[in-house]
């Protein structure tokens, strides 16, 4: 198969404008790809081959006549299936929404076309991305690409497996709850989540409003931080349908900046055990940050387990009965999936207005408190999540004679959800059986530029991107 495929973004790029790469060829490796790859993956649910070649033609005709060309130009990437893509399904794997197609790009979707990006199609999620995990009644179950009887994680699972196996250069996911950061981790790839309003939920489905404008966001997922940050650079920036944007300028900071900063680390959060390979992976990033001459020591905040409860209360509860009507009366349409993430909700009972209130004020309260610990320590290290790429239909996992459950395992992505901070993941290690394994990196609201900035030197450290065994 075509080595094309596995070249960074930024490298596709630069080779289309010195044309030594044409967007053309680039495109047909990809494509060729998808067609070898994609059916034991099922990565992609809808592939535009007439579009994209189009669009690689546009983009070769451009490079032809000298126009100026932008950062992605001819650089092929995927969508994930909830975020609308004009003329594509937009189904975020429900039979509630078959057929579904969007009638406008997204606001990051406009931006990265005009950016010169070409889109090859989107990618699959869970049913309405409530799961960790990638499988749905409409499309089926996503594989991952270092083993086909794992999963690549969710909701984002479809999208980190197309990068993960060089199906496209990169791409964009959604996070409410891990839902980038997990699948790059399991899938071996980077993922960003950004603060709320950074990078425009506009045409994202769920609708970016209430609970899902305080946990939910947008983000690029790539092989490479220098991918990630030229995705972001190209998607960030306020738009006015998403409640949370602000008008926030770029500030990289300069290098002697950067290694002023403290950077506390913790491989566990005291209440979820995690592996022993995804310990060794945060000492082991701990170390090689020491290494390139930051100052890290061991920090965790407090207030982490009470973030955990406040984030099922918004994306559990409040969650659920934002998404009831939609499924109320057409339960025999949904997903085992679903069905289990409902029965969780409905064991527990729905808001009042004053138990809502509550939780809103207490959220703020531990935001500050949080925030105020960070002061000290503006960079947070840690795991992104309990095991490597699980099995499908695990739901426990042993650790140390400890089982950690389903909805247990991920509470190293919940709370950055619910404190609203942006927050990395990057591959920094490999479990026994050969899976990847990937740490975390947290900064403050807003604070983006730090978090690629720090990824970035600890990606030198870590030495080049390896591809899955299998492709």
């Amino acid at each position: 198969m075509s080595e094309l495929t596995f070249l960074s973004a930024v490298s596709m790029a630069e080779q289309i404008r010195q044309k030594s790469l044409s967007p053309v060829e680039l495109v047909d490796a990809h494509l060729a790809r998808i067609e070898t790859l994609n059916p034991k993956l099922n990565a992609l649910v809808q592939v535009d081959a007439e579009g994209a070649r189009r669009q690689a033609r546009a983009a070769e005709d451009a490079v032809a006549r000298h126009e100026n060309l932008g950062p992605l130009h001819g650089v092929p990437i995927s969508i994930k299936s909830s975020i609308e893509v004009k003329g594509l399904r937009c189904e975020a794997g429900t039979r509630l929404r078959t057929g579904l197609v969007a009638k406008n790009d997204a606001p990051l979707v406009s931006r990265l076309r005009q950016a010169g990006a070409i889109i090859l199609g989107n990618t699959n999620t869970p049913e309405l991305l409530m799961a960790w995990e990638t499988d749905n009644l409409l499309y089926g179950r996503t594989n991952n690409p270092w083993d086909l009887s794992r999963t690549p994680g969710g909701s984002s699972g479809g999208e980190a497996a197309a990068i993960a196996a060089g199906l496209s250069a990169g791409g964009v996911g959604s996070d409410g709850g891990g839902s980038i950061r997990v699948p790059a981790h399991f899938s071996g790839i980077c993922g960003l989540k950004p603060t709320p309003g950074r990078i425009p939920a506009t045409g994202h489905f769920p609708t970016s409003v209430g609970p899902f404008a305080l946990l939910g966001v947008v983000g690029p997922m790539a092989r490479t931080v220098a991918d990630l940050k030229v995705l972001f650079e190209v998607m960030q920036g306020p738009d006015d349908g998403d409640p949370s944007a602000a008008p926030v300028q770029m500030r990289w900071p300069r290098r002697d900046e950067l290694m002023q900063l403290r950077i506390g680390y913790f491989e566990d959060d005291g209440r979820t055990p995690v592996t022993y390979e995804t310990r060794a992976a945060v000492q082991a990033a701990a170390n090689a940050l020491k290494r390139a001459g930051f100052k890290v020591e061991p920090f965790r905040p407090e207030g982490l387990e009470q973030a955990r409860q406040l984030w099922w209360q918004f994306f559990g509860i409040a969650g659920g009965m934002l998404l009831g009507p939609l499924t109320k009366g057409r339960e025999a349409e949904l997903s085992p999936i679903l069905k289990e993430f409902s029965s969780w909700v409905a064991a527990e009972p729905s808001h009042t207005a004053q138990t809502l209130l509550d939780t809103w004020i207490t959220r703020d309260v531990v935001r500050m408190q949080v925030f105020y610990q960070m002061r000290d320590f503006p960079i947070l290290l840690c795991p992104v999540a309990s095991v490597p790429a699980f099995r499908h239909r695990d739901r426990s996992w042993n650790i140390d004679g400890r089982i950690v459950r389903y909805l247990d395992a991920w509470n190293y992505t919940e709370w950055f959800n619910l404190l609203g901070t942006p927050a990395a993941a990057i591959p920094f290690g490999r479990s026994k059986e050969g899976l990847p394994i990937g740490v975390q990196i947290v900064a403050r609201p807003w604070e983006e530029e730090l978090v690629l900035a720090v990824a970035a030197e600890l990606e030198a450290q870590r030495g080049p991107w390896q591809r899955p065994d299998l492709v």
